[in-house]
């Protein structure tokens, strides 16, 4: 049997997401799959498009993992556009001129950026806020320029304005309706929301109708309003709403909705049979679905129509939960009231800049919409009793109201959603489909995300799976064991508590006291990481000797041919003149190799162990210190050089890193710790992939936590914005005791986010409300913890007991035999296994 001839035109997010579902669903070798991608790289994340700015790599972007295409037999025309369908040939010609026949076709071309008709604005230096390409433009115009304006205050504009800002841009944002989002906010919310951005540094001008654009020959341009105002700015983004991707309509006489898109039916067919169209190219019921959520669910069905499956496409809920611009937002169904009988109940903190609005059924039993400025902690619940129509509490008021205005917050128990409700939107999940995986195996979230992709979207989801997953997981009558190992039957956290309460102060008397046996390779360093945490005590005591591992028993990190790694501390990546010769003395005369590190300081590679008293003598001599590179704590304090050195800074940025970096050391955490502090918002200290960014603002400081750089990389959340420096400090106290408090054992700070229920909502719960009362306790600990740290280099080398676990041998001076080095680019490097040379020990008395 020959293969079917499926073509897909269009690579986006849509577009990928069906070659997905096709792969996973069919028989291998039922399809032969061409797609046409236009743009010069496959399918990438434009949800999160802004984050280019900050990782700048579009392969962190890509949803398309490496050989996936390939393994599975897809060709992709890279670069190709497709432009005439022969219907009756069922023959596509590329704009290459190439023919690629088809049995069957889908439509997956997206939409186009649309650019209203004024006068100039297609000169230069005015873009759209689309692809990489745009981005990249984008990017290269601002470092030429002082201030832009994105037009257009919707969804996407902000997200533009947002990455304007983060490039150091004086923004402004041009709205032609009088409140920003005018689509998912009512007025009220959308006033809170300009407030907020507006406090941020971002000048909002609504109600502004741009008539031209007067381009001037220095490059600059104006904006001449309706009203008679005009701004000026050096340049534009336009970001006034998306078209349907449609042209292919006329052209092969299919017919289009009434504003655009492929008209198709409730299995994603057009006219022809043969062809489908899904996501925003495609008109349901004459109505274009711009998010990616009713995109995917195409998609599948799509995909399920082909394979002879049942499904429907039946519309999509429009709801959104969104942060923009560091503002949490979310409007769910009827935002605006405009159901007959409509009722609001409507809750305004201005001291926390907080705004929600319910709207509800005149009967008061049924949740019509809401909108969420601010605070989008409820979103999930009341997403839920919207979906289902599940009848609201007597007094609904009381969703919205703080815990303390009215006793516990009523919620919504997952036991009562029916097993229909969708509870990951973006790839159309249901509680039955999680309770399904759970039955078959999966008993944790990420066995869940890998087997349902629930929660690998946007992520919101993701405590509501979690819910599911625990009422399930109790149903069944399993009970999850988090204990640390066969010798302890408690989790890390319960141990912390229990060795902070009751003092325990060595492994032996926990062991004695909460566990059994003799210990194991997986609770002893563990339980030596608790003890740090708690008492920090000098780690090489005899009694905590035994628990460390190969690293830090040596303090330094042992290297492939077993020599040792020196990286002497350098706060905030200054270092002294002196500092510097200090360091290349003691390189020369023990022949190390040296490298400047990707934490700016300076390590020193190749110490043999019987060397590291005497190397770390001499630094401890010329001022240094541990940098604690062995050791799970703060590894450093990123910096650029901020205000000091920089036209474009703001802030400080190397002495709040110096004054952070010693604040923090040598505080043993559940996994290493990196930080970084940049002086503007140009982030040159890459500041926002690290566990604690710090970005200086106009008005102060931003505080981003839980970012990840490394194997798989994580964008820092903004816990808060324009800190001042002491509020900023007590913040970052709070966060680091919370963290070795809760995390598990070798747990970074984003997996840790990610596995609090609540993630960042509930993380500044805490952090900023001190939701759980616990703050000045932990400050306090912070605050004991800090005032017995030492340098655990300066004590080894005052130790003389120290001494003998230094040498390589126990009974002999004799250095180590088996470290070879070849020279490589003025230094040396360990030798290959095929530039070693045999090694003959000689018995000292036969030489």
């Amino acid at each position: 049997m020959s293969k079917v001839k499926l073509v897909i035109i269009g690579n986006g997010m849509v577009g990928h997401r069906f070659i997905e579902e096709i792969i996973d669903k069919a028989d291998p070798g039922q399809f032969e799959i061409t797609v046409f991608c236009e743009e010069p790289r496959v399918a990438y994340d434009r949800v999160h498009l802004s984050a280019y700015f900050s990782h700048h790599t579009a392969e962190e972007l890509s949803l398309v993992r490496d050989g996936y295409y390939q393994k599975h037999g897809v060709t992709v025309l890279l670069g190709e556009r497709a432009i005439t369908i022969n219907r009756q040939e069922k023959v596509i010609y590329s704009n290459n001129g190439r023919p690629i026949w088809y049995d069957k076709l889908i439509l997956a071309t997206g939409s186009w950026p649309w650019v209203p008709p004024i006068l100039g604005s297609e000169g230069q230096d005015c873009f759209v806020y689309r692809t990489i390409e745009d981005l990249n433009a984008i990017e290269a115009c601002a470092r030429r320029s002082k201030s832009g304006a994105v037009i257009g205050g919707g969804l996407l504009g902000l997200e533009a304005a947002g990455a304007l800002k983060n490039l150091g841009i004086e923004t402004h944002v041009i709205e032609f309706a009088p409140v920003l989002m005018a689509e998912q906010l009512d007025p009220m919310g959308g006033e809170q929301l300009r407030q907020k951005i507006e406090r941020m540094g971002v000048r909002v001008h609504t109600g502004k109708n741009t008539q031209k654009i007067v381009h001037h020959h220095n490059a600059g341009k104006t904006l001449n309003f309706a009203d008679g105002s005009h701004l000026d700015v050096d340049f534009i983004v336009f970001s006034t709403g998306i078209r349907p991707q449609d042209k292919l309509a006329k052209q092969c006489d299919l017919p289009l909705g009434q504003r655009g898109g492929f008209l198709i039916n409730d299995r994603c067919q057009t006219a022809d049979p043969d062809i489908y169209a899904i996501g925003e190219c495609a008109a349901w019921n004459n109505r274009i679905y711009g998010l990616v959520a009713p995109g995917y669910k195409m998609a599948q069905v799509a995909c399920d129509h082909l394979l002879g499956n049942e499904n429907a496409f039946t519309g999509a809920d429009m709801s959104a939960k969104l942060k923009l611009l560091g503002v949490d937002v979310g409007g769910i169904g009827d935002a605006h009231g405009r159901t007959e009988g409509a009722r609001s109940y409507v809750y305004l903190d201005e001291n926390k800049e907080v705004y929600k609005r319910l709207v509800v059924s005149a009967d008061n039993k049924t949740l019509l919409g809401a909108v969420l400025v601010g605070d989008t902690s409820d979103y999930g619940n009341l997403l839920q009793l919207a979906l289902n129509k599940i009848t609201l509490p007597e007094n609904p008021d009381t969703l919205i109201l703080p815990a303390h205005a009215g006793g516990d917050k009523p919620t919504i128990g997952v036991e009562s959603l029916p097993d229909s409700a969708q509870i990951c939107s973006c790839f159309d999940v249901t509680k039955g489909d999680i309770i399904s995986a759970v039955q078959k195996g999966c008993h944790t979230v990420a066995a869940l995300k890998a087997e349902t992709k629930a929660g690998t979207g946007c992520g919101g989801c993701v405590p509501l799976i979690t819910q599911v997953l625990n009422v399930e997981l109790s149903r069944q009558g399993i009970e999850v064991n988090h204990n640390l190992c066969e010798h302890f039957a408690y989790s890390r956290q319960v141990l912390y508590h229990l060795i902070r309460v009751e003092e325990i102060k060595t492994f032996d008397m926990l062991l004695e006291k909460h566990g059994q046996g003799y210990g194991c390779e997986i609770c002893k360093p563990t339980v030596a990481s608790l003890l740090a945490s708690c008492w920090n005590e000098y780690i090489l005591k005899p009694q905590h000797t035994p628990l460390q591992d190969s690293n830090d028993i040596f303090l330094g990190n042992i290297q492939k041919d077993g020599t040792y790694s020196v990286i002497p501390r350098s706060a905030g990546g200054e270092i002294t003149p002196a500092g510097l010769l200090a360091i290349g003395k003691v390189a020369r005369q023990y022949n190390l190799y040296t490298k400047i590190t990707g934490s700016q300081r300076i390590g020193l590679f190749g110490a043999q162990k019987d060397d590291l008293l005497a190397i770390w003598k001499q630094l401890i001599e010329a001022g240094f210190e541990t940098g604690h590179a062995y050791a799970k704590s703060l590894r450093m304090a990123k910096t650029c050089v901020g205000s000091s050195w920089c036209r474009f800074g703001v802030g400080d940025s190397v002495g709040f890193g110096v004054e952070l970096e010693h604040r923090y050391k040598g505080i043993r955490t559940p996994h290493k710790m990196k930080f970084g502090v940049s002086g503007c918002t140009r982030e040159c200290a890459e500041a926002q992939g690290k566990d604690v960014g710090i970005i200086a603002t106009e008005k102060g400081w931003n505080l981003y936590v839980c970012g990840n750089g490394g194997m798989k990389p994580r964008h820092a959340d903004l816990l808060a914005a324009d800190l001042d420096h002491d509020t900023l400090v007590s913040y970052l106290d709070r966060f680091m005791m919370f963290y070795i408090r809760t995390a598990d054992k070798l747990q970074r700070t984003s997996v840790w986010l990610e596995s609090l229920e609540g993630g960042l909502d509930y993380l500044k719960e805490v952090i900023i409300h001190d939701k759980l009362g616990l703050n000045t306790q932990l400050e306090g600990e912070l605050a004991r913890l800090r005032e017995v740290v030492t340098c655990e280099w300066t004590e080894t080398v005052n130790a003389p007991q120290q001494q003998t676990r230094f040498a390589h041998f126990i009974n002999s001076v004799q250095r180590d035999p088996n470290v070879q080095m070849v020279a490589e680019r003025d230094q040396h490097r360990p030798a290959r296994p095929l530039e070693r040379i045999a090694v003959t020990m000689v018995e000292e008395e036969n030489r």
